[in-house]
């Protein structure tokens, strides 16, 4: 069996670099499959499989959003350097760069989603269709939310977090502990976590810059820049089909992910039974038919809309 083409590199932005990688055959008839991440301040890594639609004649595009992973670092940049303008930038960037912007699709994950949300709503050219996996449509109601997740925690687990919030000791061992508690029942399932989790997780606490300053310490201690922000204004704009996927456990709990249902025009939203913030993870086989479905939809459409305009 021959082995799947794959391509590595660098685009510059600004006076940076954003890595990057293809994997797959290029003009093959089919949009390109962009991935964005989650954070913001993680890495591409636990996202990977979904190179496996490159097997499906896809042409799947990862990268390291700025500050992270194989892309610029910039630990000593001012806070106010890191917004979501920032990053929406640099999409759009990587999308000319790789000469995909006529013609792809968005697949973003947690913050990922909203940042992929954000760009489809200015309703660019080439976008043929949009995926929103595991992502709060506002952080303010994401905030409300894990007061209600925190509150159902095991006897005592939230108090020991809440003592040490207030104490500024987010780093100590007690907290951690406390804190895994937490991840394990709303951001993966799977126990212990896969290795690709496991990298991105990894890469985000050896540079801690971008989570922590749009973030915080955690995910549900969010007093970064970011927790004011939302896009749920700019959700009725989007035009192109779009998939919003969730997890019954997921740290994104219905209240949060419901507005990209119900304000995007031509949405359709899956919940997975038995995930949280992993469902390519937890609910695999049926996470990559769901998402396999739609992206079959979407090419199809593509294809006919490139047969018509083509004459």
């Amino acid at each position: 069996m021959a082995s799947t083409p794959t391509a590595k590199g660098t685009v510059p932005f600004r006076e940076f670099k954003t890595w990057y990688r293809v994997t797959g055959p290029t003009g093959a008839g089919r949009p390109a499959l962009v991935v964005v991440h989650g954070g913001p301040g993680s890495t591409h890594d636990y996202l990977t499989g979904l190179s496996v639609y490159a097997e499906r004649g896809w042409t799947v595009v990862h990268y390291d959003q700025l500050g992270n992973g194989g892309s610029t670092h910039l630990p000593d940049a001012d806070p106010g350097f890191w917004n979501p303008q920032l990053f929406r930038d640099e999409l759009e960037n990587l999308l000319t760069r790789l000469g995909i912007a006529d013609d792809y699709v968005l697949f973003g994950q947690s913050w990922g989603g909203m940042l992929a949300a954000w760009h489809a709503s200015a309703r660019p050219a080439g976008l043929r269709g949009l995926v929103i996996a595991n992502s709060p449509a506002s952080y303010p109601l994401w905030l409300a939310e894990m007061d209600v997740l925190r509150s159902q925690l095991p006897p005592g687990v939230d108090d020991t977090l809440r003592k040490h919030e207030a104490a500024g000791t987010t780093d100590s061992d007690e907290y951690i502990e406390a804190m895994l508690v937490f991840y394990a029942r709303h951001v993966c399932r799977v126990q212990p976590w896969p290795g690709e989790l496991m990298a991105s997780y990894m890469e985000a606490v050896s540079d801690p810059t971008v989570y922590r300053t749009m973030n915080g310490p955690n995910e549900f201690h969010v007093i970064g820049s970011l927790r004011d922000w939302s896009v749920i204004d700019h959700l009725p704009s989007i035009d192109v089909p779009t998939l919003v996927l969730s997890g019954r456990y997921d740290e994104a709990t219905p209240v949060t992910v419901r507005p990209f249902e119900e304000l995007i025009p031509d949405a359709r939203w899956e919940i997975f039974e038995d995930s949280s913030h992993a469902p390519h993870f937890e609910e695999p086989e049926r996470f990559y038919e769901v998402l396999g479905a739609f992206l079959d939809t979407v090419g199809a459409r593509d294809a006919q809309t490139t047969t018509v305009s083509g004459g």
